[in-house]
C-alpha cells in the first residue's frame, strides 16, 4: 500500500476513534466515507445527546457549505428521521473554508478533507427502554475542480439504545457551539436584471472564441461567404437560419430548466452533463475526432447543404444544424463562463430565467448575424496561407489537452478504457481519411471505411460496455490477515494480481472479470475478492507475489476454496468459463 494510501487509512481510523466512542454504520464511495457515531453508548429517558456524522473527503473534493453561495442549490445537508419520542435541534456544521471556485470565478464557503457534523437530539420522558433506529439523509453535490457527483447516501443508520438506567456521566465527544458559515462571496441573485443579462449577453458572445468551436469555424465562415454570392434575400435568410440553429440549442436548455422546475421542484444547474460519465466520455472523444481534423488526418466532405447549393429546404436544414452543432461544440470550453450567468438564472422566477438563457444564445449569433448583415465584412478576413494551417494544428493540440482533462475527471475505473478506446478510435479515423484518395475506387474506399467503422464498434463494445459489470465486483484493497481470517471462516478467497503497467492484465478484466454473470456469482458466493495491485515494489501484494505465492509475475488469479488444500490458479487471459463453473459449485451465502 502505497505511503499516501496508509496515511489516510490511520487518519480515518483516527478521526473515527475520536467521534465514534460506539460502532456506527458508515457508507463509502469512490470520494466521500461517511460514519455515524454516538456522544453516549446509550440515552436515558428524557435525556439528551448527540450523533456525529463524520465526512472523509477524497483530496481535492468538496462539499458547498452554504446555501447562498451553493450552485443549484446543492449545499450540504442533513435530515435525521425517526419513528419513536426523539427530536432533533439544528444540525452544528463546522466553519467552512474559502476556496475558489472556477465554475463561477469566485470564492465560496466549502467543507474539505475530514469534518464532522452533530445532530443534538432529546428522547421523550416517556419513552421506554428500547432501541430507536434513526436514519439520516444527506444531500448535497460533492465537487472538484472539474465536476460534481451526488452520492447515494441511503442506507445511513444510527441505533440509539435508549435504558433508564443508562451512564451518562462520561460522553464519547464533546458538542460545540453552533457555527454559522458566512458566505464567501455575494450571491449571483443579488444582480439587477439589466447587469444579469448584458454578462449573459457577454458569456454567449465569449462562447465564439473557445477553442472547441475553432474546428467549424472554417465551415461556418466558407458558409457565409458562399451564400453571400447568391441573392441578398437568400443569403440572409439562410444566414439568420444559421442563428436560428445556434439559439435552438439555448432554447432546449431553457425548456429543460422549466420542465425541471415545474414538474420536479429542481433546476437545471450549467455543468449538470458533465456529471454524466457517458456525456463527458463522448465529448472527449469528439474532441479527439476534430483535433485529428486539425492535424488534417481526416477532411470534412461538406454537404452541398451547408454550400447552399442544394434546394432550399435542405440549405435551411443544413444551417440549423450547423449552428445548433457549434453551439454544442461550445460546452466543454464554456463551463467557467456561462456558470455566473445560469447561477442567476436559476435564482430568478421562469421568465426572466428563460429570458437569461436566451440571451446568452444571442449573444453567440451575434458576431455571425453582423457577418451576414454587412458582407462587406467578409473582405476584411484573412486570406490563407501557412499561418493559417500552423495555428489550425495550435488548435489540434489544445482540443487534446481539454479532452485528456476531461478524461481525467471520469471515474477511476473508467479513465483507462476511455484511453485504450480514444487510441483506436483515432486509429481507425486514420484509416478512413488516410487509407484512401480522391483516386481511389470507390469499391475499395467503401471497402477500407466499413472495417474502419467495424473496428471501432467492436472496440467500444470490448473496452466502454464493460465498465458496469466491473463496478459491481467489491475489491476489496491486499491485506494479508484479512484473507488468513477468512480463510479460516470458511469463507472463499479470489485474488486477483494485476498492475496499473500490464496490459494483459487490463485484457483479464474484460475477458474474465467484465462478464456480469462472473461478478453476480462473487457476490451470491459470499467470495472475498481481493485486488492484489503490484504497480510498484513497495506494495504488499508485490511481496506476497514472489515470497508467498511464489509466483513471477503478472497476470495471475487464485481461488481458495474452503475444504480444499491447493488453491485454483489461473495465469491465462480467458479463464471466465473455468472460474465460472468453480464459482457455480460453492454454496451460496
Amino acid at each position: 500500500m502505497p505511503m499516501r494510501k496508509k496515511f489516510a487509512v490511520i487518519l480515518y481510523l483516527i478521526l473515527s476513534l475520536s467521534v465514534n466512542g460506539s460502532a456506527g454504520t458508515s457508507i463509502k464511495t469512490e470520494v466521500v466515507t461517511v460514519s455515524v457515531g454516538q456522544q453516549y453508548d446509550s440515552v436515558q429517558p428524557g435525556g439528551e445527546s448527540a450523533l456525529a456524522v463524520h465526512f472523509d473527503l477524497k483530496k481535492d473534493w468538496h462539499f458547498y457549505a452554504s446555501a447562498k453561495t451553493a450552485p443549484g442549490g446543492m449545499n450540504l445537508k442533513i435530515t435525521p428521521a425517526s419513528k419513536g419520542q426523539i427530536k432533533f435541534a439544528a444540525p452544528v456544521f463546522p466553519k467552512g473554508h474559502l476556496y475558489f471556485d472556477k465554475s463561477s470565478n469566485q470564492k465560496l464557503d466549502v467543507f474539505s478533507d475530514g469534518f464532522t457534523v452533530y445532530l443534538p437530539f432529546s428522547i421523550g420522558q416517556s419513552e421506554s427502554a428500547r432501541q430507536l433506529d434513526v436514519k439520516i439523509d444527506i444531500d448535497g453535490a460533492v465537487c472538484s475542480d472539474v465536476q460534481c457527483r451526488v452520492p447515494n447516501f441511503d442506507g445511513l443508520i444510527a441505533q440509539i439504545k435508549i435504558d433508564p438506567n443508562a451512564p451518562m456521566a462520561k460522553a464519547n465527544f464533546t458538542l460545540p457551539s453552533p457555527v454559522e458559515s458566512k458566505p464567501a462571496a455575494v450571491s449571483h441573485a443579488g444582480y439587477s436584471t439589466l447587469v444579469a443579462l448584458l454578462l449573459a449577453f457577454l458569456a454567449g458572445l465569449s462562447l465564439n472564441i473557445m477553442p472547441c468551436v475553432w474546428p467549424v469555424l472554417p465551415l461556418i465562415v466558407m458558409r457565409i461567404v458562399e451564400q453571400a454570392k447568391q441573392s441578398s434575400t437568400k443569403s440572409i435568410s439562410l444566414g439568420f437560419t444559421f442563428c436560428l440553429g445556434i439559439l435552438l440549442f439555448f432554447a432546449s436548455l431553457a425548456a429543460a430548466n422549466i420542465i425541471l422546475q415545474l414538474f420536479y421542484g429542481t433546476v437545471l444547474q450549467w455543468g449538470d452533463q458533465f456529471r454524466e460519465p457517458v456525456f463527458v466520455t463522448a465529448m472527449a472523444l469528439l474532441l479527439v475526432v476534430l483535433a485529428l481534423f486539425m492535424f488534417n488526418v481526416f477532411s470534412f466532405v461538406v454537404p452541398s447543404s451547408i454550400a447552399s447549393k442544394s434546394p432550399a429546404g435542405k440549405g435551411y436544414l443544413g444551417a440549423v444544424g450547423m449552428g445548433f452543432l457549434a453551439a454544442v461544440l461550445s460546452t466543454p470550453c464554456s463551463f467557467a463562463v456561462l456558470a455566473a450567468a445560469f447561477a442567476w438564472a436559476q435564482a430568478q422566477p421562469l421568465v426572466p430565467a428563460t429570458v437569461a438563457i436566451m440571451t446568452i444564445g444571442i449573444g453567440m449569433a451575434t458576431p455571425y448575424a453582423i457577418l451576414i448583415s454587412v458582407p462587406g465584412l467578409l473582405k476584411s478576413i484573412p486570406k490563407p496561407g501557412q499561418w493559417m494551417e500552423l495555428f489550425k494544428q495550435t488548435i489540434g493540440f489544445i482540443l487534446l489537452l481539454i479532452a485528456v482533462k476531461l478524461i481525467v475527471s471520469l471515474p477511476q475505473t473508467q479513465r483507462a478504457d476511455v484511453l485504450y478506446f480514444a487510441v483506436a478510435l483515432a486509429f481507425c479515423v486514420w484509416m478512413w481519411g488516410s487509407w484512401v484518395g480522391y483516386n481511389t475506387k470507390p469499391s475499395r474506399k467503401w471497402l477500407i471505411r466499413i472495417i474502419a467503422v467495424i473496428l471501432a464498434v467492436t472496440a467500444g463494445r470490448f473496452l466502454l460496455s464493460a465498465a458496469p459489470a466491473e463496478k459491481q465486483i467489491d475489491w476489496q484493497e491486499y491485506n494479508t490477515n484479512l484473507i488468513e481470517k477468512t480463510k479460516i471462516a470458511g469463507q472463499p478467497v479470489l485474488i486477483k494480481f494485476t498492475a496499473d503497467w500490464c496490459l494483459s492484465c487490463q485484457l483479464v478484466e474484460k475477458t474474465v472479470y467484465g462478464h456480469a454473470d462472473i461478478a453476480k456469482l462473487i457476490k451470491q458466493k459470499n467470495v472475498l475478492a481481493i485486488k492484489a495491485d503490484t504497480t510498484t515494489k513497495d506494495m504488499p501484494a508485490t511481496y506476497a507475489l514472489k515470497n508467498i505465492y511464489n509466483e513471477p509475475g503478472v497476470p495471475i488469479s487464485i481461488l481458495f476454496i474452503p475444504g480444499q488444500n491447493d488453491a485454483i490458479r489461473w495465469r491465462s487471459l480467458t479463464f471466465a468459463d473455468q472460474l465460472k463453473k468453480f464459482l457455480e459449485k460453492l454454496p451460496s451465502r
